[in-house]
């Protein structure tokens, strides 16, 4: 699915680059060598990036725990 239309930025995209990226989704966008446009996507991208990290903490912390 895309979540930025005007970049073609799509989920899987944008959630691999929230891995290896800091910061918030403009960051994210400037790792993949692009900018929002119009920015009607920054929300949706923005809980995708803050959700894919959680679950790599989660992650983290269950293998650490185990």
């Amino acid at each position: 699915m895309y979540i930025c239309i005007c970049n073609a930025i799509r989920e899987t995209d944008l959630r691999k680059a929230a891995l290896t990226c800091e910061g918030d989704a403009e960051a994210t966008y400037a790792c993949l060598g692009k900018r929002p446009n119009c920015g009607q996507c920054l929300d949706e991208a923005q809980e995708i990036i803050d959700a894919e990290r959680a679950a790599v903490r989660c992650d983290k912390f269950a293998v650490e725990h185990a």
